[in-house]
């Protein structure tokens, strides 16, 4: 079977123009012609049109799918290989730089207005968007949504770093006054509550004592929040919650 240049037009998705073009470097020369001189490209014409295509999608230029194409002693199957190999590396670039896009959609979504290279330096693998979506559902309506995202938005590099410093340290007053014996419902641990709540306020929304007591409940009830606290040591997550409650009494008396 042959084609016409047409056809084949049609068959590969490019132009007359370019197939013209291809015979005119000799890149792609058909391999017969009619009496009247047009063009009729075989099977072997296509197979090799389509790894033509291959390099050209990859990006390489038509002097480098020419030696490509006609290098001596050349193994199909090898060169289809190779081909495939490339494909699949492009794939995972392209496929890294839709996450990366993917990443600062949502990322502008929840309010964080970094880079993705900024957000690696202050989250690491840690990905801070991960719930957006959940948390617009769940709490897109409240004021204390509409607050964080409106501060969130403006914070930076520096800003992200100094609230999760300040987490850190509230996080380490909990964890020091389970591990030094004192109860939930003691100075230590009711101060440690009202710093976190403080910090809640400070940097995310209005937190007053009845939204900690559901933030307190929240830590225990989802095992994601659960296994935060759970990760710095066990019944963690336990005392946070004790400690918030005792602390919310303690405001109200």
């Amino acid at each position: 079977m042959s084609w016409s240049v047409g056809d084949v037009a049609r068959l590969a998705g490019v132009t007359v123009r370019a197939l013209h073009h291809y015979d005119d470097i000799g890149l792609l020369s058909p391999s017969g012609h009619t009496a009247s001189g047009h063009r009729r490209y075989d099977e072997a014409d296509l197979q090799r049109l389509q790894q033509l295509m291959f390099y050209r999608e990859l990006g390489f230029p038509l002097d480098q799918v020419a030696a490509l194409l006609d290098e001596p002693d050349g193994d199909p199957f090898e060169r289809l290989a190779r081909q495939h190999a490339l494909l699949e590396e492009r794939a995972a670039r392209l496929q890294g730089m839709a996450d990366a896009v993917a990443r600062t959609i949502q990322a502008r979504r929840a309010g964080i207005t970094m880079t993705p290279e900024e957000m690696f330096e202050v989250f690491g693998d840690f990905d801070p968007t991960r719930y957006a979506d959940e948390a617009e559902a769940r709490w897109g309506q409240t004021e204390a949504y509409r607050q964080s995202r409106a501060r969130t938005s403006t914070y930076g590099k520096d800003d992200w770093l100094r609230i999760q410093a300040e987490s850190a340290k509230v996080n380490e007053r909990f964890l020091a006054a389970m591990t030094a014996g004192q109860p939930p419902g003691g100075d230590a641990g009711m101060d440690a509550a009202e710093v976190h709540r403080r910090h809640i306020s400070r940097n995310f929304y209005d937190c007053g004592y009845d939204v900690h007591r559901g933030l307190a409940q929240m830590y225990i009830a989802d095992e994601r929040f659960t296994k935060t606290y759970e990760d710095l040591a066990p019944g963690l997550a336990q005392y946070v919650h004790d400690a918030i409650l005792a602390n919310a009494e303690r405001a109200a008396s």
